[in-house]
Parts: structure tokens; sequence; C-alpha cells
């Protein structure tokens, strides 16, 4: 089975966020909205991250010149840290925003799952 290009994976998951937000008021939606669309981003980015760093691992040899080598950590793990600690933060506002009966919603399972 071919996987699904990522700008449909990043829209089916801003789709059943975006339904955690009906019934919200405007001024809630308006700042919810831009909120989800990075969420959505992420938790695909995050994904996509997560398999190249199991396939990859996490770290990878470097050459700086004749005498200076080494391990460094890979370009993909530095990002999945950076980029995970920034989707945290955009549920956690997320959480606050969505009314107490999304609790157990989806929202809910991508702030576990990470």
């Amino acid at each position: 089975m071919a996987k699904k290009k990522k700008e449909t994976r990043i829209r089916e998951v801003k789709t059943g966020l975006l339904q955690l937000c009906e019934g919200l008021p405007e001024k809630k939606l308006v700042v919810a909205r831009p909120l989800i669309e990075q969420a959505a981003f992420m938790e695909i980015t995050l994904e996509d991250l997560q398999a190249e760093i199991n396939e990859e691992g996490c770290v990878e040899e470097y050459q700086n010149g004749k005498n200076q080598s080494g391990w460094k950590t890979t370009a993909a793990l530095q990002a999945y840290n950076s980029t995970v600690k920034n989707f945290a933060a955009i549920c956690e506002r997320l959480d606050r925003i969505l009314p107490e009966t999304c609790i157990g919603s989806k929202l809910a399972e991508l702030m576990n799952s990470e």
C-alpha cells in the first residue's frame, strides 16, 4: 500500500482537530485555527522524522579535516527533539481553548502519544 502524500495526511489530522472545535465561539476559533494548522503539520512531521530515525539511527559519523572525527546526533533527531517540544506546547494551548468535553478526545490522545 502506497504511503499517502504528506499534504493529505496533514489535512486528515487537521480535519479531525477542527471537528473538536465545532460549537466554539468565533473568538476562540480565531485562536484555535492557526494552532490546529501547526499541530497537524507537526504531528505528520514528527511521524516522518520518527520513521527516518528508526531507519537511519540517532547518530552519524563526521569528519572535519584530517584528524578530527567522531559521532554526532543526526539532523533528524535534532529536528525531532525541537519539534516535539513545540508540538507539546501547541497541544497544551489547544487543550486550554477547547471545552472540557473534549478532554477525552483526539487532542488528549495526541498529547499522551508523544
